[in-house]
């Protein structure tokens, strides 16, 4: 059974948000602060966590920040925020969906379990993929590093990157990356892709502002560059 760890300070949406979670088959560990979740995160270590972007003590943001510091547990935000930044924000720190306030409670299930269907979609084909001389994804432990170097990639961030890999140097549109991980906000389109790219170049390249491995087709959208090793 899979454990989802709900941080949220509104004990109305808490109690909500475990029930139909706890109906589809969760178990429910909850939080009402960002100190709390954190605590509960690394003594836990759960499957997946709903994160509330504003929390007392310590905000959405920085558990955010805590959490992946402590590793790639996929993150799904929740945001009553209308500032597009915000939610932004919380994608360049990794986190792998968000869902705004109000919100169906069936919608948050319906968001936990591709997110979690996405993690293991990305371990279940094939074994290795290399790239170039330099970018290897083992994906039944997704594990990925570049010129022999590992680097940390969340759920997102490495179905992205193994979605290119698999065709490199083809060019894919923001649309097509988004139906591939299955899952951000329609209205953030853009934006959204643009968030996981920007974290994928910070971890795999050089120079993050002149890449050459993970590449921007103006107009279009972005590819791979290099063919299988």
């Amino acid at each position: 059974m899979r454990t989802v760890l709900l941080v949220d300070d509104e004990p109305e949406i808490v109690r909500i948000l475990r029930d139909y979670l706890q109906r589809a088959g969760f178990t429910v560990l909850t939080a009402g602060d960002g100190e709390a979740a954190v605590a509960v995160a690394r003594r836990q270590k759960p499957d997946l966590v709903v994160l509330d972007l504003t929390l007392p003590s310590l905000d959405g943001l920085d558990v955010a920040r805590a959490l992946r510091r402590d590793g790639e547990v996929p993150i799904i935000m929740l945001t009553a925020r209308t500032e597009e930044a915000d939610r932004v924000a919380g994608l360049e720190l990794g986190a792998d969906d968000y869902v705004a306030k109000p919100f169906s409670p069936r919608e948050v299930v319906a968001r936990v379990r591709a997110v979690l269907r996405r993690a293991d979609s990305a371990r279940s084909h094939g074994d290795m993929v290399r790239v170039g001389d330099g970018i290897e994804l083992d994906v039944p432990r997704m594990e990925t590093s570049v010129d022999g170097r590992r680097v940390e990639l969340t759920a997102t961030e490495f179905q992205l990157l193994l979605h290119m890999a698999r065709q490199p140097g083809r060019v894919f549109t923001r649309a097509q990356l988004l139906d591939a991980v299955h899952g951000v906000a329609v209205e953030s389109y853009e934006r959204a892709i643009d968030a996981h790219i920007k974290n994928i170049r910070r971890k795999i390249e050089q120079d993050p502002h002149a890449p050459r491995r993970l590449q921007t087709v103006f107009g279009v959208g972005y590819r791979l560059a290099g063919g299988p090793a």
